[in-house]
This record gives structure tokens, C-alpha cells and sequence, in this order.
């Protein structure tokens, strides 16, 4: 079944039953209604657990794995991982970065401005537009770092536009801070969404 074999068919197949579910759930209730907020929020933290997974696993697994495979001389090389997985890999990490945004844009509604101003534009003070407003940054400036800068240094560094060797290494020099810097800022944005999202009580 292509749903076992191919992971485009087992993506579909995933959301066409979270659909069928979330019907099923709805006629249980008051009737079949489309609830947008409802929506706007699977949609978040969907798009959202696919970027940040794929940020942990370039960052904890295949950027210190190809270092290892360059150092280990009668090795394999990471040839293969540069061919194969990266642009896959970053295929997913950059569209699931900016629906992840937008998905959380379209969250906010009216919210939006108050929460990017930490609450300078509402009408009354709250906690959550301080935390999350903290948060929607943070994830602003990851985005901004993946279309802005990771993206276009790797296109080089995997051979996508053509570049010299000492562009390569500078470019992928350029990367790896930036997509760093994503790693870091992603446990406190995670840390406010999640707050924000359950009272603001932050953990600590």
C-alpha cells in the first residue's frame, strides 16, 4: 500500500483521517460546524512540531554526523547526506517554517498587533501579550533566519547555485551559525507558546 511507501501518501492519509475524525467528533455534538480558530491551531502546531523537529534533527544529528564523517578519512564520506537527505530535509524545514508562521498569524486574528507590540496597543494590560508577543518574535526572527539566511547558504553549500569553494565554506560557516542561533532561540519561543497557551505559568 502506498501509504506505507511512499510518506507524501502517509502525510495525506494522516490529515484526510484527522478531517474524517474531527467531523465524526462534531456530529457527536451540536451539529458539523468549521471552527477557524480550531483550525488555524492544528494547522500551528502541526506545521509547527514538523519545523522544529527537523531544526533538532539537523542540529543534534546530521550537522555533528557529516563533521564525524569528514574527520573519519577511510569513512564513507557524507557525500550521501549532502545528495540525499539535506535538500529533502530542507525542503520540508523551510515550507513548514513559514506555514508554521502564517498558521500562527492567522491564530492571532485581532491578536496580532497586540501581541507584536507586548500589549503597547491594547486596550488593557495582560501577561499573555508579554509571553506570547516574546514568543511571536522569536519565531519571526527563526523564520526570518531560514528564508534569509540558512536557505540561500545552503543552496551554495549543496550545489544549487554555483559557487567557489571559499564561497561554499563561508556559506556554510553562515548556516550553521544562523540555523545555531534558530536552535537556541527555539527553547524559550517554545517555552512562551507554551505558556501563553496554558495561563501563563511559565516553568520557572
Amino acid at each position: 500500500m502506498k501509504i506505507f511507501t511512499n510518506h507524501r501518501y502517509a502525510l495525506i492519509t494522516g490529515i484526510v483521517l484527522a478531517v474524517i475524525l474531527s467531523v465524526v467528533i462534531s456530529a457527536q455534538g451540536a451539529g458539523i460546524a468549521f471552527n477557524q480558530l480550531i483550525f488555524a491551531r492544528w494547522l500551528h502546531i502541526v506545521a509547527g512540531v514538523f519545523w522544529i523537529g527537523l531544526l533538532y534533527y539537523l542540529n543534534a544529528v546530521q550537522v555533528p554526523a557529516l563533521a564525524a564523517a569528514a574527520e573519519d578519512k577511510g569513512g564513507p564520506g557524507g557525500a550521501g547526506i549532502g545528495k540525499y537527505v539535506a535538500p529533502r530535509a530542507l525542503f520540508w524545514f523551510r515550507w513548514s517554517a513559514l506555514v508554521t508562521w502564517l498558521a500562527g498569524a492567522w491564530l492571532l486574528m485581532s491578536n496580532f498587533v497586540p501581541v507584536f507590540t507586548f500589549g503597547a496597543s491594547a486596550e488593557a494590560s495582560s501577561p499573555y501579550y508579554l509571553v506570547m508577543g516574546i514568543g511571536a518574535w522569536l519565531g519571526t526572527i527563526m523564520l526570518l533566519n531560514v528564508w534569509g539566511i540558512i536557505w540561500p547558504n545552503q543552496k551554495k553549500v549543496l550545489g544549487i547555485v554555483p559557487a567557489s569553494d571559499e564561497e561554499k565554506a563561508k556559506a556554510r560557516k553562515t548556516a550553521l551559525y544562523a540555523s545555531r542561533t534558530n536552535f537556541i532561540l527555539s527553547i524559550p519561543m517554545l517555552m512562551c507558546m507554551a505558556s501563553a497557551g496554558h495561563g501563563v505559568q511559565l516553568p520557572f
